[in-house]
């Protein structure tokens, strides 16, 4: 396609410049996008009862993550530990650390899970693989959502996903059972 509409290769230069224009885009709407996926908090709160410590990687660098984090903690959601790029020699799906189960909505997060040689997860419901707003994913057409679901949850495990969760309320029920096999 770039070819097409510029008559030639792209290179790295053409690369870096969608890349500032994409995050132009991104820092102007990030803090309109803080909201926490529905069960995310709830699914937290049981865990650290637990003493189940939770951490987060991200593709967002510091300065993403300086928008993000007031508004998602104002949610109620935090985090005992937070990694980006900034402080990686590389990004993802480069592991970031050594033991621990995996979970994110996307393929970078599954390959991250699996680059660290530990348990991935995948999560399809408030996914970017699913792609929907909440309001989209509550009027969808059940056999409709269904079926992508399916394709989702077909490109998690093709990714290698150990597991993969309809929705984050599953999580808790997941460790359990991981625990109860070691």
């Amino acid at each position: 396609r770039f070819r097409t509409a510029h008559g030639r290769e792209w290179n790295q230069n053409d690369v870096a410049i969608m890349y500032q224009s994409f995050e132009k885009h991104l820092f102007a709407s990030l803090q309109d996008f803080t909201t926490p996926v529905p069960g995310v908090i709830e699914t937290m709160e049981q865990l650290r009862r637990e003493g189940i410590r939770i951490g987060s990687t991200t593709g967002y660098t510091d300065a993403m993550m300086k928008i993000v984090q007031p508004g998602a903690a104002a949610q109620g959601y935090t985090v005992d530990c937070l990694v980006t790029p900034d402080h990686l020699p590389a990004g993802r799906p480069a592991p970031s650390v050594d033991e621990v189960v995996k979970v994110g909505d996307t393929i970078a997060d599954i390959r991250e899970g699996l680059n660290a040689k530990v348990c991935s997860v995948g999560v399809i419901t408030g996914s970017n693989e699913l792609g929907l707003t909440e309001e989209e994913y509550k009027t969808m057409p059940e056999p409709e959502l269904y079926t992508l679901k399916q394709e989702v949850r077909e490109r998690m495990m093709a990714a290698g996903a150990h597991y993969v969760l309809d929705n984050i309320r599953e999580l808790p029920d997941l460790i359990h059972n991981l625990m109860n096999k070691k």
